[in-house]
């Protein structure tokens, strides 16, 4: 379900980030490592791309699904066993962590936040931002499979990786850095 807020007839999509720290008053832009040549930003995620956050911040993760111009063949290989739409996939070193994190979303209004990464979802915004919510995720298994996201435990994520990158389907491999080599 995506959450939506009517505007003057206008429908604007909900922005969320997620943190481990609960009491955030006030988002100040930084600056990002892996984009050194931007100004400082705060980020934001869109619902869809939510559940790929429902995770210890350093957990490295990858998380992939289909779209319109995935194969039968690649939808038949990595889907045909499950009926989530996505599936994530951790290392088993991190599942303690997963069970264990109190992780808090933080609502924006999208007014001052700009599209940086439309297959990512990212949203950007260069100025100062003030969440108009926070609450607790919850359990973080259950927020996965209430999202129909499939987790899958395994060994290290480096054999996945280097085949999904040889597939149609679209995937995000977030904080590999801190994936088994």
């Amino acid at each position: 379900m995506i959450t939506t807020v009517a505007i003057d007839k206008e429908v604007l999509y909900l922005l969320y980030h997620f943190s481990e720290e609960e009491n955030i008053k006030i988002f100040h832009p930084r600056k990002h490592p892996g984009f050194p040549d931007r100004p400082p930003m705060v980020w934001a995620i869109d619902q869809d791309r939510s559940p790929l956050y429902y995770f210890p911040r350093d957990c490295p993760r990858i998380a992939f699904w289909a779209v319109p111009g995935t194969t039968e063949r690649d939808r038949d290989r990595f889907f045909r066993t499950t009926t989530a739409n996505k599936i994530v996939a951790i290392e088993g070193d991190w599942l303690h962590r997963l069970q264990t994190t109190d992780l808090h979303r933080y609502t924006f209004q999208p007014d001052h936040f700009k599209m940086l990464d439309e297959g990512a979802g990212y949203f950007v915004s260069y100025e100062i931002e003030t969440p108009v919510s926070v609450e607790a995720v919850g359990n973080l298994l259950d927020a996965l499979i209430n999202d129909e996201v499939e987790i899958r435990i395994v060994p290290s994520l480096q054999p996945l990786s280097q085949e999904l990158l040889k597939t149609t389907l679209h995937f995000s491999m977030i904080r590999m850095r801190n994936a088994k080599k």
